[in-house]
């Protein structure tokens, strides 16, 4: 009896110390999951209107520790997780006036690539030299996600975030892909490295291949960002144009301002009278050309006479050519258009958007969507129709490439201008529909990418801010304000020649895939020859 009783009595004792241990045991394994999120909130802080282009560096250090090791389920499940803590603030934008289904439907859509790049680098991150690897993984899952579905969505390129970083110059090795992939090899490497540095505290043994790699994956990409900035320049080759950049501001923000689209005409009209009448008093250089936004007039000027005598009106004052973003219809089509308007002969020559953006300004399985959601298709009631060729204006002396909004966060869209002979980049837009958000910063950077990608001067005339001239190495030289009326003016370099991303073209994106695929491979294989030892 004294033994049945002592056992009852040890056991009443055990209870209560395992519930608090089970506990325990649940939260640590709720870190790696936390951990992700934060990882992925991380390198949100790294991306504009923030200067915090070095977060993106820790950010990869904790996914790669979270994911290495893992299974492929594991690092699908914590890589959506980081998805969601990157793009749920990085695209909150997108809900500022539709309300937040579409933003978090987007967001759960696009953290499903990157829940997918989680399970390919926990599965290489076994293999010897990980970080290349899971660095290419990251850079195919870039790949996909700037393709499918719907044209793709490239908006959260790392690449996009490094505008004020050491490795910039990397854009004009390779473009995005190549400047992304130096991030999230740094940052993986730097985990690597204090894994390995942690690991030889504990076992008093230094494996030399595996520290040599991760040194290697911290030091290449910084020395060849160092070593690619003899590429960046600001040199003018074809001489300068003075350029005059328009910001009419609109009536208020928000998608109400279409309704007001004569407003808008009229108010981008007014700032090109007004630096006319600088020009005039002798207090403004005269440029060569002008440059308005994107939608800065939405009166079609082809079927509405008193549009057209609006703009025609604005360019005779100015006395020089201008490229006005339009809405026009032709042939029963809707087209967002760049017109270049000459003074003395009027319209001369157009140039229709290519990458259009789908729920903006076309609606994707039109018939389904809006038995979901009426509004929908209520808010997209034509679809746009797409531009099939470069545009490139001849404007005075220069020429200039067309880079409509939307388009600018596509690599080939911005390659094919310069490939077709442009000498300098204008990226017309309109962000009113999305306040005073981050969007227009987000933008703003991938534009300052741009310029070093293709060693071009950039400008950006926007409805309502932030307009901007950037030069070929990336520094903005001068900004309005967000919502006011403003115009820029200044003499900027014209160049002509190639960066080896240019020429390369898609390429390294290529070639990171391939290798990415050859990894994948690799830890697929190692592990199908394990499970045969093991006789599973």
């Amino acid at each position: 009896m004294t033994v049945t009783a002592t056992s009852v009595d040890e056991s009443d004792q055990l209870q209560p110390q395992s519930a608090p241990a089970s506990r325990a045991a649940r939260l640590v394994r709720l870190v790696p999951a936390l951990a992700a999120a934060l990882s992925g909130v991380l390198l949100y802080v790294s991306f504009p209107p923030r200067t915090l282009w070095w977060l993106a560096l820790p950010a990869f250090a904790g996914l790669g520790w979270v994911l290495r090791g893992r299974s492929w389920k594991a690092g699908l499940g914590l890589g959506y997780l980081f998805g969601l803590g990157f793009l749920l603030p990085l695209l909150v934008w997108t809900g500022v006036e539709v309300g937040s289904g579409p933003w978090l439907a987007l967001v759960a859509i696009e953290a499903i690539f990157i829940a997918l790049v989680g399970s390919g680098v926990a599965a290489v991150s076994k293999l010897p030299g990980w970080p290349l690897w899971a660095a290419a993984v990251w850079i195919a899952g870039e790949a996909a996600r700037a393709r499918v579905p719907f044209s793709g969505f490239p908006w959260g390129k790392i690449a996009f975030g490094q505008a004020d970083g050491v490795f910039l110059p990397l854009a004009a090795v390779g473009g995005t892909p190549v400047l992304g992939f130096a991030v999230a090899l740094c940052g993986f490497g730097l985990y690597e490295v204090v894994r390995l540095v942690r690991e030889g505290r504990r076992t008093r043994a230094v494996r030399r291949p595996a520290a040599a790699v991760a040194l290697l994956s911290v030091a290449v990409p910084v020395v060849g960002a160092v070593a690619a900035r003899p590429l960046v320049s600001d040199k003018a080759e074809n001489g300068y144009a003075t350029v005059a950049v328009i910001q009419g501001n609109v009536p208020r923000s928000g998608l109400e301002f279409n309704a007001q689209r004569r407003a808008v005409l009229d108010y981008h009209a007014r700032e090109t009278l007004r630096l006319a009448a600088e020009v005039k008093a002798g207090k403004t250089p005269r440029p060569d050309f002008v440059l308005w936004p994107e939608n800065s007039s939405d009166v079609d000027p082809f079927a509405n006479a008193d549009a057209y005598a609006v703009i025609d009106g604005a360019a005779k004052a100015i006395g020089v050519p201008i490229s006005v973003g339009g809405v026009v219809e032709r042939h029963g089509k809707l087209y967002n258009e760049q017109i270049l308007w000459d003074p003395k002969k009027g319209p001369v020559d157009t140039y229709d958007k290519r990458q259009i953006q789908p729920f903006g300004e076309y609606l994707p399985l039109r018939s389904l969507i809006g038995a979901i959601n009426g509004n929908w298709t209520s808010m997209v009631r034509q679809d746009f129709s797409r531009g099939t060729k470069p545009g490139v204006f001849t404007m005075d002396h220069a020429k200039v490439g067309l880079v409509t909004c939307y388009e600018a966060a596509f690599d080939w869209a911005v390659r094919s201008e310069v490939t077709d002979g442009a000498q300098m980049i204008s990226v017309p837009s309109n962000n009113a529909t999305f306040d005073r958000s981050e969007m227009t910063y987000q933008q703003l950077a991938m534009s300052r990418v741009r310029a070093v990608e293709h060693s071009r001067t950039v400008t950006v005339p926007v409805t309502s801010g932030v307009s901007a001239i950037i030069m070929p190495d990336g520094r903005i030289t001068q900004k309005t304000g967000m919502f006011v009326a403003g115009h820029l003016v200044q003499k900027v370099p014209l160049r002509s020649s190639e960066t080896p991303a240019t020429r390369l073209g898609v390429l390294p994106e290529i070639a990171l895939v391939l290798v990415a695929a050859g990894g994948l491979g690799w830890a697929i294989g190692a592990g199908v020859r394990g499970r045969r030892a093991q006789g599973v």
